[in-house]
Parts: C-alpha cells; sequence; structure tokens
C-alpha cells in the first residue's frame, strides 16, 4: 500500500507540473528595463502567451509585420518565398536615428571588408539573429517573439546604448515550411492537461517529420552551396552586411541541458583564424553570466564543431565574422520527461531568449573589437592574396554545369572573368564559352579557398557533419590553379546563363549530346510530347563532329507531327533547356550510321519512389528536387503504408532510396513487377535487403575491428574514427556502359558517407564505376576503410525476367550541389533497358 500511494504522489505530481506549464510574459522578460505600452504584446495579436501554443509561421509573420509598423526600431523587408509561397522576412532593429542613416552605415561597414581604413570608434557592431532553421526546433522562432518584442518595447539607458550602438538583422524563421509543419503537429496532439509521457505521439512526429524545408532538405547544411530560395536569401543579405555576428538557434536531445559555442577546438577548419575561436571564448562568457543568473545550466566545448563551412555557425567564421551555434535541450511538445525533470516548452524558449539578449550584450560590449577583427581578417586576406595566381575551371562540352557553379560563386561574391581565348593546361582544354577564371587577389580569397581545397591529413579524425566538399569535384569539373594570370578575360559583372544557338529545320533528323546537364530535361520532353527518339550506344562522327556515347537521335521521319511542327518543338524545347541540338542531312557517318541498329529506341519514363517511415527523408527529398527542379520531370511518390497496395504496372522504374523499410513479401511483389519489364533503382543500405531477398545477390566487405589500447574513455573517439561522414573519392568509368553516357572524362569524383564497401564483379565489363586502387581525393577516411574501399564497385546491375535491377552503392544526389553525379540516376532511367 506504501508503494502504491508513493506511485500515486509521483504521478500526481507529474500531472500538476505539466499542467502548471503555462506562463505570462514576464517568466521571459528581463526587469532592469520599462517597457512601452503602446507596443503590441504577443499575446494580443496572436491570441495565446508565447509557449501556450507552438506559433504558426503565419502567426509569426502577423506579429512581426505588426510589431514593425508599431515601432520606429524596426524595418521590414520580404525577401522572397519558400516552395511553399511562404515570405522570407527580415527585421532590421536598431536605434531610430540610425534608421535614418542606415544606408550610409551599411557601406561604411561594408568598407571594413575591402581595405577601408575608417575608425571603427564610433561604427555600430552589426549582428544577424537567425532562429529555427530546423522547423522541430521550435523554441528559437518561439524565443524570437519575446526577443522582437524586447527590442521594440523596452525602454531605458540600457535598450538605448544596445540600440545605438547595434544593427539587429533579425531573421524570425530561417525555415518556415518546416516550421509550419512541426507547429502543426504539436498544436494538434495539444491536450488540456498535457501530459509529459514521451510516448505520447505529441513527441513523435510523423514522417518527415518538420526538421526540413519543403523538399526534404537540412536547410543548415546550404550556407555554401546555396540551392534552396531560404539560403539564397539570407546569404544576399549576409554579404550585404558582413554582419559581426550570427548566431544560429538550434534544439537537441530532451535529456540534454544548453550547448554553446566555442565546440570541441580540435575540429575547427584550419582556415579559421585562432582569433575567431578566441572572440568566440569571450562571447560565451556573458552567455554564461546570462545562464547563471536565471539558474539554467549549459556546457561548451564538449560536442559539436566548427569544420564544415556550410553550417551557419560556422559559414561566418571564413567571412570574417564570428558564428555562433546554441542547441536547447527540446520539449518536442509542450512539456515532456527528462532526465532533468519535465522539461517545458517555455522553459526552452526562455533559455534561447536568454542567448539571443546575452549574445547582443557581448556585441555591444565588444564592438571595437569585433569590428576591428573583421577588418583585420579581410586586410590579412588581401595580403595573402598578394601572391597572386588563379583557378580556371570549366567542361567543354557542359556550359550549363559550368553556369551552375559560376552562379555560386556569383552568389558569395566571388569575381571571375571570362577566358579571353580558349586554353590547355595539364591535358585540359579550357573553352571560351564553357570556362571561368577565377584571380585570388580578391576579397574573398579565404572563401575561394575553403570552397575549392583538396584535404586529407586532419587534427582530429571526428567531423560533427562531412569532412570535404570541394566545388569543382561536387560538379565534376576540369579545374586547375595556376599562377599566371595572362588568360583573364573581362570580369564578370552581371552573371547569366549564356544562351545556345537554336537548330536549322532539318527534312531528315536532330541530334543531341548526352554531356550537357540539363539533356535529361531535353529529352524528357522530347518523350513526353510523343516524338520518337533513339540513343546512340556508339561513338561516330557527322559533318565534321564527333559525337560520343550516348548521343539522342530524332528521326524527322514517321513521327506524329510533320517536319515543320518538329521543327518549331525542338526549337522550343532547345531554348527551354539550354542546350544543343543539331539539325543533319543525311544518315551517313563515320562510324555508326544513324539507320544502325546501335540506335536503341526509347520510351517515355513513369517514375515512382518509395517514401516514408524508413525511408532516409534526405536522399528521397534530394531525388523529388532533381526530378521537379531541376528536369521538370514528374515523379510519383509512393508511401511505404501503401505499398502493398500499390499497382506498380502503371511504372517503368521504381526509385528505392536508402531504405529500411521493406520485407519479404514487398520482394515479391517487385520480383514479379521487374521481370515484367521494370526498371528498379535502388541506393545505399538498400542493397543489403535486395542481397538478403536474393533480388540482386552481392557481396559486401565486412572487417570486425578489435580495439587495442583503448580506454573505456575512448570508445567513442574510436568507432566515430571508423565513421566516413563524407569524403570524395575517385572512380574510374568504362564511358562505353551506358550508366557513364554522358561523361567525358574517365575519371569520376564521388561522394561517399558510408561504409558499404561492394566487391568488384570478376568480369571487368560488369563494373562501370569502380573505385580506383588510390581513391581518396579529399576528406577524411581511416587507413583500414581506405585500404577496404580500394578497387570496390560502386554499381551493380542484373537483368531479371524482362526487367532490371541496378544498385548505386552512394548517394550520387547529395544535398543538391553533388551536380557532377546527378546524371548517373538519369542514365538508369532513361537507358537502364540497354544495360
Amino acid at each position: 500500500m506504501r508503494n502504491f500511494s508513493f506511485l500515486f504522489f509521483i504521478i500526481f505530481s507529474i500531472t500538476i507540473q505539466a499542467q502548471e506549464y503555462t506562463v505570462d510574459l514576464d517568466y521571459y522578460l528581463p526587469n532592469d528595463v520599462s517597457y512601452n505600452p503602446t507596443i503590441p504584446t504577443p499575446k494580443s495579436v496572436l491570441g495565446h502567451e508565447v509557449g501556450e501554443w507552438h506559433v504558426t509561421h503565419d502567426k509569426l509573420v502577423h506579429y512581426m509585420t505588426t510589431l514593425a509598423e508599431s515601432s520606429d526600431r524596426i524595418t521590414l523587408e520580404n525577401r522572397g518565398s519558400t516552395f511553399e509561397g511562404r515570405p522570407l522576412l527580415l527585421l532590421t532593429i536598431t536605434a531610430p536615428k540610425n534608421h535614418s542613416n542606415l544606408e550610409q552605415i551599411r557601406q561604411e561597414h561594408v568598407g571594413l571588408t575591402e581595405g577601408n581604413s575608417a575608425s571603427t570608434q564610433n561604427m555600430p557592431v552589426v549582428v544577424y539573429q537567425g532562429f529555427s532553421i530546423h522547423g522541430n526546433e521550435p523554441s528559437g522562432a518561439n524565443a524570437g517573439l519575446v526577443a522582437a518584442y524586447y527590442l521594440a518595447a523596452a525602454q531605458g539607458s540600457k535598450i538605448d546604448a544596445l540600440l545605438n550602438n547595434t544593427v539587429i538583422l533579425f531573421d524570425p524563421s530561417f525555415n518556415p515550411d518546416g516550421l509550419q509543419r512541426f507547429a502543426y503537429w504539436a498544436n494538434i496532439h495539444k491536450a488540456k492537461n498535457i501530459n509529459p509521457d514521451p510516448n505520447d505521439r505529441e513527441y513523435d512526429e510523423i514522417w518527415p517529420g518538420g526538421r526540413t524545408n519543403h523538399y526534404w532538405f537540412d536547410m543548415n547544411r546550404d550556407w555554401l552551396p546555396v540551392q534552396l530560395p531560404e539560403s539564397r536569401a539570407r546569404i544576399e543579405t549576409f554579404h550585404n552586411w558582413y554582419p559581426n555576428i550570427l548566431t544560429d538557434h538550434h534544439e537537441m536531445g530532451t535529456n540534454a541541458s544548453f550547448f554553446f559555442q566555442p565546440g570541441i577546438p580540435s575540429r575547427t577548419h584550419p582556415l579559421t583564424p585562432k582569433k575567431n575561436q578566441e572572440l568566440t571564448g569571450d562571447i560565451a562568457k556573458f552567455h554564461a553570466r546570462a545562464f547563471d543568473k536565471i539558474g539554467s545550466f549549459y556546457y561548451t566545448e564538449e560536442s559539436f564543431d566548427d569544420f564544415y563551412y556550410g553550417k551557419g555557425s560556422t559559414f561566418p567564421d571564413i567571412n570574417g565574422s564570428i558564428g555562433i551555434l546554441f542547441e536547447q535541450a527540446s520539449s518536442r511538445g509542450h512539456a515532456q520527461e527528462s532526465d532533468n525533470g519535465i522539461l517545458t516548452f517555455p522553459f526552452t524558449i526562455r533559455n534561447q531568449f536568454t542567448a539571443a539578449l546575452s549574445t547582443l550584450e557581448a556585441a555591444s560590449s565588444m564592438r571595437e573589437e569585433l569590428l576591428n577583427y573583421q577588418k583585420d581578417f579581410f586586410n590579412n586576406a588581401q595580403k595573402e592574396a598578394a601572391n597572386g595566381g588563379a583557378i580556371v575551371f570549366g567542361d567543354e562540352k557542359d556550359a550549363n554545369k559550368v553556369a551552375y557553379l559560376a552562379e555560386i560563386l556569383n552568389r558569395h561574391k566571388i569575381k571571375f572573368h571570362e577566358l579571353k581565348e580558349d586554353y590547355t593546361s595539364n591535358g585540359k582544354t579550357y573553352k571560351k564559352g564553357y570556362s571561368y577564371v577565377i584571380p585570388k587577389n580578391q576579397k574573398q580569397h579565404r572563401l575561394i579557398n575553403a570552397m575549392f581545397e583538396k584535404r586529407t591529413s586532419f587534427q582530429d579524425s571526428l567531423f560533427y557533419d562531412i569532412s570535404a566538399w570541394t566545388f569543382p569535384m561536387a560538379f565534376n569539373m576540369d579545374y586547375d590553379e595556376t599562377a599566371s594570370v595572362g588568360k583573364l578575360g573581362t570580369e564578370v559583372i552581371n552573371f547569366e546563363k549564356r544562351g545556345v544557338a537554336l537548330p536549322s529545320t532539318s527534312n531528315y533528323a536532330y541530334l543531341m549530346e548526352w554531356h550537357d546537364y540539363l539533356t535529361p530535361k531535353a529529352l524528357n520532353a522530347i518523350l513526353s510530347k510523343g516524338i520518337r527518339a533513339k540513343v546512340g550506344m556508339k561513338q561516330f562522327s557527322i559533318a565534321g563532329k564527333d559525337y560520343d556515347y550516348g548521343t539522342i537521335l530524332i528521326p524527322v521521319q514517321n513521327q506524329s507531327m510533320d517536319a515543320t511542327q518538329l521543327s518549331e518543338v525542338i526549337k522550343e524545347i532547345a531554348a527551354e533547356a539550354n542546350v544543343l541540338i543539331t539539325a543533319v542531312s543525311t544518315g551517313l557517318t563515320k562510324g555508326i550510321d544513324l539507320g544502325s541498329n546501335q540506335f536503341r529506341a526509347l520510351e517515355a519514363p513513369k517514375v515512382a519512389m518509395l517514401v516514408g517511415e524508413g525511408v532516409t527523408s534526405y536522399d528521397a527529398g534530394e531525388i523529388w528536387h532533381l526530378f521537379d527542379q531541376r528536369y521538370d520531370m514528374q515523379l510519383t511518390k509512393l508511401d511505404t503504408r501503401n505499398f502493398s497496395r500499390t499497382d506498380l504496372s502503371r511504372y517503368t522504374d521504381l526509385i528505392l532510396p536508402n531504405s529500411y523499410a521493406l520485407g519479404k513479401d514487398d520482394a515479391k511483389k517487385i520480383k514479379t513487377w521487374v521481370e515484367n519489364g521494370g526498371t528498379l533503382i535502388a541506393y545505399k543500405n538498400t542493397g543489403r535487403w535486395l542481397n538478403s531477398t536474393k533480388l540482386l545477390e552481392m557481396e559486401f566487405k565486412t572487417r570486425k575491428d578489435t580495439a587495442r589500447a583503448i580506454s573505456f574513455e575512448q570508445r567513442g573517439d574510436y568507432r566515430g574514427a571508423q565513421v566516413i561522414g563524407g569524403a570524395i573519392f575517385n572512380t574510374k568509368l568504362d564511358r562505353s556502359h551506358p550508366i557513364a553516357f554522358g561523361y567525358k572524362n574517365e575519371m569520376l569524383p564521388v561522394f561517399r558517407n558510408s561504409t558499404l564497401f561492394l566487391e568488384a564483379d570478376p568480369d571487368s565489363y560488369n563494373n562501370p564505376i569502380q573505385y580506383t586502387d588510390a581513391p581518396l581525393l579529399s576528406g577524411y577516411i581511416s587507413k583500414p576503410n581506405l585500404k577496404d574501399l580500394a578497387g570496390t564497385s560502386a554499381f551493380k546491375e542484373k537483368g531479371l525476367g524482362n526487367g532490371n535491377i541496378i544498385y548505386f552503392t552512394d548517394n550520387h544526389n547529395f544535398r543538391a550541389f553533388w551536380y557532377g553525379t546527378n546524371k548517373l540516376l538519369m542514365n538508369a532511367i532513361f537507358f537502364g533497358s540497354e544495360m
């Protein structure tokens, strides 16, 4: 009876505590200032107190708009839209006197990055505060409600000094689509009597969750590649201002406390100046004092790192700023049990708000030191850049891919030039119009180094994210560093993609080489309009021009339209995809003639992809984005919940991203579909399932490591060192194989972040993508793993009945910026039946 009474007391206490989670605004706000009663509180606009419900993005926008209309300290701009059409707001918050002179302040501030010797004595410091780039880490965006109110309404000498000394670029939601998705989930499961039981559905959102944006991308990995609209808006703001501090508010596991940087010292990128980490440590002292004052626990320097420059807290570090990561233990709803007691949503919000204010206090107190650091950063970069040199990059067969890389450089304010004439270096030809040159003697010298460097030696063997991202390798681009800048042409000022010459009208045929990045878009448009097309399995020459493996042939005869109509459609498609299509007047060639059986008929693909629980949402989202945004191709998303009831006969191709979702019955269903003519395309861990079900038998290398002289304390680092977090490796291509059509070089850099090592097939022609004997190009891999990887295969294919199964060991669509390997998937779809 005593045990039962004690248990009842515990349960009753938990319930009471949970019900008392609602707080008023005073819970968050400092009491050392007064507040302007004419400034609307969040509750007066939203209809609920901060933390009572999860704010939806539409309500967040409404409050920020109302606040801007009510305060002369705030201006508001809409910098664009998300994929779902939500506004990307930015509030600029500072003293009214600064607002009246804001453009001059901005120009003087940016002048510090351009060698301006102006005094920083009276110059405001600039702070970019951004919230909840992961939508299901909502305490940041909800804390933004309180922070914006405080900055608009607080009164007194303390806030006046802060606003006079500071320009705050306030981004209330880095990820509007994800925030909206998660707020909906948390709010529809909120009960009148909050239940903090972690098993409640409120704390376990369904796939894909609210972490990501519309296409399921982790946007905190896109600061350097800038492939997403949300990223492009914030990067434009960043380079328009070059803030001195940028904060990035996140959440982590429920049983944690609060983390602020510095991270683990040995995991800072070597290109980041030591002074950057010293300043980060000085700023951390302000956070510590603020958290001590409210009694909240925290830690620093024990986890996370500053290595990958594509993260929000690290990107500023290579741009003369201080990036700061905040990680708050997550309630993942309204209140949840944790090792530290019941963690309430308001408590998480208060911690984030506290960190936001301590950042501003640090910025104001360290104003001159931060401004001078920024000035010194760029002055030192210019001294390094004075050594000169240049990087030339290009692809003589693929203008669109070159333009995509140039577009990224342009967004980062990196200067580049047209080639004034063709240039040859180390056996590579850089063709005018298909290549650019980056002079290294420029302001963004250090950022250029960060984007183009190859690194294979490291101080530490553990990484929070990827260890390599060399951009020309990601694009499979020819590139060289050269001391000479003699081939520089004119600087590209207003960058635009160059258009292609449209084909003349032919009464015989049209040819389209398969090299250009956007040829899949053009081919899909051709086939979707019912136009017959074929693919050339061998090389040939016609009218003095060489055509490579994979050239697309469009005959004029026996089409559903006459020659004139076909010509107009072909011109329209060529213009839309910006690819070169050539009219020819004869079928006689040097090599296979156009009437040869080595031209194989193609059919319009009807593609489906497995999504849902058990499927890696990142991988699936990258494929969806590739189809929808790059190639204008329809892709049917089949949910794992309904897969057993789905009629697969509607589809020519089925894609299985990295997945743990399928069983034996699914294997039988897929086998029948493949035998009837379907093409199955699978990635990464799905290969183990294919092997276990004997759909595609393969041999993966296995190795059992034995830890020697490794202590209990060291075991985590020992295991972590065997992880391939993300590095770049070299593969050798068989360019005559359909999977390699469109690639002009024999070698192809690929991204890899797994230890799935597939034994090569005994027959060499079955290894069209094979890791070289010394495959590491850039990034970290342990010596045992590197030894195991050498010579393995990256691809496996098997015919089954009238169809076939295609397997890739690696994700070739990584984060939307691995342009160089996207075509492998397109080859599997369009040419799978020819393998």
